[in-house]
């Protein structure tokens, strides 16, 4: 597994290292595993906001991880 370093924006940031994944994952999930995940956003059932800031931000996936190893149908 390789190493890969920060670029350097902050005092902090400046010798940061970190673990570089690229060898055991893919860039992207599998797409028959992934759905989308509802996002209500501060709404109720009514679908009027009840919950100020709530909202935007970018869209959220939900990976099916089959526990068990059964055969997908």
């Amino acid at each position: 597994m390789g190493i890969k370093k920060y670029t350097a924006y902050t005092p902090s940031r400046r010798n940061m290292t970190g673990s570089d994944f690229a060898e055991i994952t893919k860039k992207t999930p599998e797409k028959s595993l992934v759905f989308s995940l509802k996002k209500n956003a501060g709404r109720n059932n009514q679908g009027k906001i009840t919950v100020r800031h709530h909202g935007g931000g970018s869209r959220r996936k939900y990976r099916i991880i089959d526990f068990k190893r059964r055969m997908q149908q």
